[in-house]
């Protein structure tokens, strides 16, 4: 990187500024609990030779923090993928389930912003379409973060809930579905070739919030891959300009994955992990009447704290998957 002529070749550049990153995401942690391991040595010396309580109280609560670093250092070399380290794209949206699959679709998006704030992890919203009444038909979120795809791959998949229906006057119970799909953000360093003769660009009004300017301008962008049959939109952004921008990030991250499963000699296109959105195909259902429960069908994992996972907290979830050797 201290060459001279290293940005002459840009794409080569990024792609060894990106390996460069894959290491420090090792050696940097590693280093760190060198050095704890090095002191608490220290201090148990001392303490062999000196007893003093302050000092013993305060080597365990540091050691207890060194054995949770470890298990998450531990936990992140089960995230080996080559794509695992990238940011996400993820696409919630609702399926059967008319109304209500709507608003389940608008809190599995809340619920994955939580969980995104969470981890310090940052959060952009690159596309909504609102619902007829409530919630979304479909979101696409930007989520940047140290392992971000490789933690969200596991909640690709049709999500279940079970509730009395807001939207239904007998307040009867209603089944919603939403499908949840992860993608890895692709920079620069990869080389996805799109041509300008393969893309037909769309404008039109957008339909969501957004004020004045946006709803009476067409600066919505709707972008279709003709070789592909992929269509992207955004509608998002006051301008075109960015919303064109946001999506072509997009459709590189799904052409990408479409090369991967290329790849990987699968028979569907684009998408093909993904089952129809309703009965059966479901690898989480969240009941909220007449019982609480978060169960996932793949692991068997299971909460009472609906509310604590709807906020965000479905880390424990995620690590059970990744760990259960499930992931495909």
């Amino acid at each position: 990187m201290a060459g001279s002529d290293f940005w002459d070749d840009r794409k080569a550049a990024l792609a060894v500024i990106d390996e460069l990153k894959g290491i420090q995401a090792w050696t940097e942690p590693l280093g760190k609990l060198e050095r704890q391991v090095e002191d608490l040595r220290v201090a148990a010396e001392l303490l062999e030779q000196e007893p003093d309580e302050d000092l013993a109280a305060e080597t365990a609560r540091r050691l207890d923090a060194l054995e949770a670093e470890f298990d998450v250092l531990e936990f992140r070399s089960m995230l080996s993928g080559k794509d695992d380290r990238k940011d996400a794209i993820l696409t919630i949206r609702s399926g059967a389930g008319g109304i209500d699959s709507q608003d389940w679709a608008g809190m599995l998006t809340d619920m994955y912003i939580r969980w995104a704030e969470k981890m310090d992890f940052e959060v952009e919203m690159l596309d909504s379409q609102p619902g007829e009444e409530a919630g979304i038909r479909e979101a696409v979120i930007s989520i940047k973060g140290p392992f971000a795809y490789g933690y969200l791959l596991a909640e690709s998949g049709i999500h279940r809930l079970v509730r009395r229906s807001p939207f239904d006057q007998n307040h009867r119970r209603h089944t919603s579905f939403a499908s949840v799909f992860a993608l890895p953000e692709v920079d620069e360093s990869i080389d996805i070739d799109i041509r300008d003769d393969d893309l037909r660009i769309d404008t039109f009004r957008s339909s969501g919030a957004g004020g004045q300017h946006v709803n009476k301008t067409s600066s919505a962008i709707r972008i279709t891959h003709i070789p592909s049959g992929i269509v992207v939109s955004c509608q998002d952004e006051r301008s075109q300009h960015r919303n064109r921008e946001v999506a072509m990030r997009i459709l590189r991250s799904r052409l990408y994955d479409l090369e991967e499963q290329k790849r990987k000699a699968e028979k569907d296109e684009l998408e093909s992990t993904k089952k129809d959105v309703s009965w059966g195909n479901q690898i989480r259902s969240y009941v909220l009447q007449p019982y609480q429960m978060v169960k996932d069908h793949r692991t068997g994992i299971e909460t009472s704290d609906v509310e604590g996972f709807l906020a965000g907290d479905i880390q424990g979830f995620i690590e059970e998957y990744l760990r259960s050797g499930n992931r495909a």
